[in-house]
């Protein structure tokens, strides 16, 4: 981690924190242009009103400001002061009621007593205020002053962002992360964090077998609205995916959440490396999780896992304003890049390659892959390499053998019984002799 690159996400979060965001409206595009300063990306709006498979696109909702007065006249909330005060998608109201008729719009949380909930209602008109629970205990009976200024565009839509880091392959991996809740932390900005971070590392990349897709988009409608546009797309030349979220949070390892198929590049490494207790890992679930869930849907049935830190639901801060920046420590955010990064660059070797001069063995000794003299002298190399000579002479014709166009180079360092990092210079060096080639869905 370098101290820019801490400083850099930093001022990012900072930045896009207070930005009341939902799953529309001025909050959200806000926030999509903002990330587009260090992201090149392409927003595409879905309209209001438009079919979205079984869903249909809600209005555009549009908020300015939402207060709470007591009977004595003082504030009791006011989302100037904290954007989860309001129930998401709130429509506007201007009234004078009693207690009894405001309890019904009140949310807290009791056994969370200094937290205040982040409650929405995208496709029931309601409206709401979200308060401690201690506070809550201390209202007193009286007549209440209730202004919440929201309106709804029927003409409005809900957008997505996305971009594409070209590779040496129209193969893609899609990297994608939601963009729609308020002032929350890991669950929220940690994902997106996380996606401009990997993007700039990327971007130094000497070279990159597959293409990378980066997708912003609000949580469930957002990924529905994408796949609507794009899912032939994706049938044809999506690879493997990850949802991110929940990134920041102090859990030392990440956790996989699998594939309902499966079988993609991740669900198969991740399960070896889930074996050495480097990652944990779960199988598909459909009853909570992020948009992984639309992307697995049987019409689609696409190979996308998920993969968070501090997972969501069983931290206590989840859904409420504990979960800020205190609780989301942005060296763990770094932590959660990192462990990413180094993930894509093994998965960029794990798949499936063709040795391309099949008949026979190729003369390794002209390439200088083979001691023309074998002595005991020659067969370990320097010091700093990964392998020494006797492993690396092995592992070149372990790879040559067995690459058919059919068997994974993952499965290739099991029966090594080496980390597929560590083959990562036998096999580039096997690519600059034009001795193997990735088999990544093009004819070969």
């Amino acid at each position: 981690m370098s101290v820019s690159e801490y400083q850099f996400l930093d001022k990012i979060f900072d930045d896009l924190f207070p930005i009341c965001r939902s799953i529309s409206g001025p909050g959200l595009e806000a926030s999509i242009a903002y990330i587009s300063q260090f992201m090149p990306l392409t927003v595409t709006k879905v309209t209001s009103g438009t079919k979205v498979f079984d869903w249909t696109v809600p209005p555009e909702w549009h908020f300015k400001r939402a207060r709470l007065w007591g009977p004595d006249g003082n504030l009791i909330c006011d989302s100037d002061n904290c954007n989860l005060h309001i129930v998401n998608y709130s429509e506007p109201v201007d009234t004078e009621i009693t207690l009894e008729q405001l309890q019904p719009h009140l949310h807290s949380i009791p056994h969370l007593v200094d937290a205040i909930p982040y409650v929405t209602s995208y496709y029931h008109r309601t409206w709401g205020f979200c308060l401690s629970h201690q506070q809550r205990e201390q209202l007193s009976a009286g007549t209440y002053r209730v202004k919440i200024e929201s309106h709804f565009d029927e003409n409005g839509g809900v957008p997505f962002a996305q971009t594409l880091l070209s590779g040496e392959s129209e193969r893609e991996i899609l990297l994608s992360s939601y963009l729609c809740h308020p002032s929350l932390a890991n669950n929220e900005l940690s994902g997106p964090l996380v996606l401009i971070g990997l993007y700039h590392r990327m971007l130094r990349w000497p070279r990159r077998r597959f293409s990378y897709r980066f997708l912003l988009n609000p949580e469930t409608i957002g990924s529905l609205c994408f796949l609507s546009q794009h899912h032939q797309h994706l049938q044809q030349h999506l690879e493997a995916g990850l949802i991110l979220t929940c990134l920041g949070g102090p859990s030392a390892n990440l956790r996989y959440k699998a594939s309902k198929r499966g079988d993609s590049l991740f669900d198969r490494y991740i399960g070896q490396l889930a074996d050495k207790d480097d990652w944990r890992m779960e199988p598909f679930t459909p009853l909570y999780g992020s948009d992984e869930r639309q992307y697995c849907s049987p019409g689609f049935n696409l190979p996308m896992g998920q993969v968070a830190k501090t997972v969501y639901g069983v931290f206590p801060q989840y859904h409420n304003s504990l979960d800020d920046k205190a609780f989301m420590d942005m060296d763990s955010v770094i932590d959660s890049i990192n462990q990413l990064e180094q993930l894509l660059l093994s998965a960029e070797i794990s798949g499936k390659a063709l040795n391309l001069k099949p008949y026979g063995e190729p003369q390794l000794g002209k390439r200088g892959l083979y001691p023309n003299i074998n002595t005991p002298t020659n067969r370990r190399t320097s010091s700093d390499q990964l392998l020494d000579g006797r492993q690396e002479l092995n592992a070149i014709l372990t790879i040559l053998s067995a690459s058919d166009g059919n068997t994974y180079m993952l499965d290739i360092a099991k029966r090594l019984n080496l980390p597929l990092a560590s083959l990562r210079q036998v096999i580039e060096k096997l690519e600059q002799h034009q001795l193997i080639r990735f088999n990544t869905g093009e004819t070969l």
